[in-house]
């Protein structure tokens, strides 16, 4: 029966099951983190052999840059040439600088705070009013943190089965010009594995707004880690601002952190002309140049977009069952009682699971108590704050298969114990 038929008598008896069978997990005295979506080592093994690359004697880019020298800001040929399908623009468009992504979008807002982007009249912290920036929920908290770093204001925006709620995005962004960008993860969206629909991606390329210059900010950085064989294609953003007038309002952000190694990655932005030339005016202040003997070593590695996808493949190899593991679980213990929910994502690196309203926070810190780490409730939104106190954020990538069975047991007995806990109060 679901947990909402039950009598207080049957509930009482749920109850008691489920605190037993929490108790018993317990004394298993688990230590496994699924806080973070971190690649395993299996995965990390795959590319081993790009600490023997370039090797010795082999540091010159097809252009005859030295790669152990300086300068080259925007990236050898090779690299980005690489990489411009992955972001859908042409390779004279493309950045290749560092290993972090998240680094890109911290250069973009900051330059952007201090000088303003391409079609802005005044820096962004010059405006009368407080940025603002859209956060589609829930959504990846890193970009939250990056915004409360610059005291950009955070709009929470709900997230459908297609994409963000357009119809209060296009409301919002129409209205209100303190609203300067937008968080979006377009394809297997961190958490819940959410791919946006042409028809979204359509909206939010034409959609009129009352800042002259709003941005996306476009992080694909799941676009090619598939979970099925259905290796999901989206519209091409680039392409849908520029055809509807707006050719700068994208900037696309992509790295190798779950490709390669994830300390030891390629981080990439793609974008309009004019917005890569003011990245590179303002990059070249704070940097002579990014490391291109790596960037030489991953072209050499992974050589084009074919062995790139076969590199993937493997990925998925390793991930899927791990992810199955996860969702078998949540089924065969949590299906019954019809109050949880959960993703079922076909790319990615998270599950997304709604647990019974105001628990996640007690449920996160049951499964603490039994030796399972969990991201914290609430982390999914802006300032860390659940409305709902609902929304969890598993991932399943690291652990091995076995250990994760055991840790979904601990957290599907913690969501049980803590929903019956809230209907007997």
């Amino acid at each position: 029966m679901k947990l909402e038929d039950l009598s207080k008598d049957e509930l009482s008896q749920l109850h008691a099951r489920a605190q037993s069978d929490y108790l018993r997990l317990c004394e298993l005295k688990l230590s496994i983190s699924m806080a973070r979506g971190v690649p395993s080592s299996e995965q990390l093994e795959l590319s081993n052999r790009l600490l023997e690359l370039p090797g010795i004697g082999d540091y010159i880019a097809e252009d005859g840059t030295d790669c152990r020298n300086y300068m080259g800001q925007q990236g050898i040929p090779e690299a980005r040439r690489l990489f411009a399908p992955v972001l859908g623009v042409p390779e004279s468009q493309v950045v290749v600088s560092g290993n972090s992504s998240l680094a890109l979008m911290y250069d973009c807002l900051s330059f952007a705070m201090r000088n303003g982007v391409p079609d802005s009249l005044r820096p962004w912290q010059q405006e009368k009013e407080t940025v603002a920036f859209l956060c589609p929920v829930p959504g990846y908290d890193r970009h939250f943190t990056l915004c409360e770093a610059f005291g950009i204001r955070l709009i929470p925006i709900p997230m459908l089965g297609d994409g963000p709620d357009m119809h209060e995005v296009r409301t919002l962004v129409a209205q209100d010009a303190s609203i300067r960008g937008m968080w979006c993860v377009p394809k297997y969206s961190n958490p819940t594995g959410t791919v946006y629909s042409d028809a979204v991606i359509e909206a939010l390329a034409s959609m009129p707004t009352a800042a002259p210059d709003f941005r996306l900010f476009w992080d694909d950085a799941y676009t090619v880690h598939h979970l099925t064989s259905e290796n999901i294609q989206i519209e091409n953003i680039y392409e849908a601002c520029s055809r509807n007038g707006n050719p700068n309002r994208a900037l696309v952000f992509a790295s190798t952190s779950k490709v390669t190694q994830a300390g030891a990655g390629l981080a990439m932005l793609g974008s309009s002309v004019a917005n890569i030339q003011w990245w590179l005016k303002h990059a070249s202040v704070r940097s002579v140049g990014p490391d291109k003997i790596n960037q030489l070593r991953h072209v050499r590695f992974l050589r084009d977009l074919k062995g790139l996808n076969a590199l993937m493949e493997s990925h998925k190899a390793l991930l899927k069952p791990r992810f199955d593991a996860v969702l078998e679980t949540l089924q065969t213990k949590l299906g019954q009682h019809g109050f949880a929910g959960w993703s079922t994502p076909k790319g990615g690196y998270f599950i997304s699971v709604d647990v019974y309203p105001g628990t996640a926070q007690h449920v996160v810190a049951l499964a603490k108590a039994a030796g399972v780490q969990m991201t914290d409730a609430g982390a999914c939104f802006p300032y860390g704050i659940d409305p709902l106190d609902q929304q969890l954020r598993i991932a399943p990538s690291s652990p091995a298969v076995e250990a994760l069975r055991a840790a979904s047991e601990v957290i599907c007995a913690s969501i049980l114990l803590a929903a019956c806990e809230q209907k007997l109060a």
